[in-house]
């Protein structure tokens, strides 16, 4: 009890460049992980469109891909709330990049030609918790939706 409550109040371990940009890219790609499963079913598609988002901005190869969504799934299953990950995406995230993680939750939420009330709602929920202003956020949805849907 005594060492939980002290390391409450110590200064965490220093995590080195490469340490920050992992929890940088998994905390990305929770989010998306969170997204396709926000409807209660990730399918295929949307899983494809994942590995082919991380692969294409993260410059990764396929393993990597899979590895880090494999990891991501895990943090998200153990995830009790959203903060975690917006925390770090408000901490290191450029408004840029802000706005590519909430285009990229769209093609996600719109990758099963579907979108789902609760993905959503989730993708409004961590748009406003990175201050990604309404417009953009309104945009985004506009440019991920498939032209074929309603």
């Amino acid at each position: 009890m005594m060492r939980a409550l002290k390391a409450l109040f110590e200064a965490p371990a220093r995590e080195n460049e490469a340490q920050l940009q992992h929890r940088l890219r998994l905390a990305a790609a929770a989010l998306l992980v969170e997204t396709a499963r926000a409807d209660f079913g990730a399918d295929a598609k949307e899983r494809s469109t994942m590995a082919n988002l991380l692969q294409q901005a993260l410059g990764l190869s396929p393993d990597e891909v899979e590895a880090l969504l494999a990891e991501a799934e895990q943090q998200a299953s153990q995830a009790t709330s959203l903060y975690e990950f917006t925390r770090l995406v408000n901490d290191h995230f450029s408004p840029a990049n802000k706005q590519q993680l909430i285009e990229a939750m769209w093609q996600v939420a719109w990758a099963d030609g579907d979108l789902d009330k609760y993905e959503e709602a989730l993708i409004r929920q961590v748009a406003e918790l990175t201050y990604v202003p309404h417009g953009d956020y309104i945009r985004a949805k506009l440019a991920a939706q498939p032209a074929d849907a309603d």
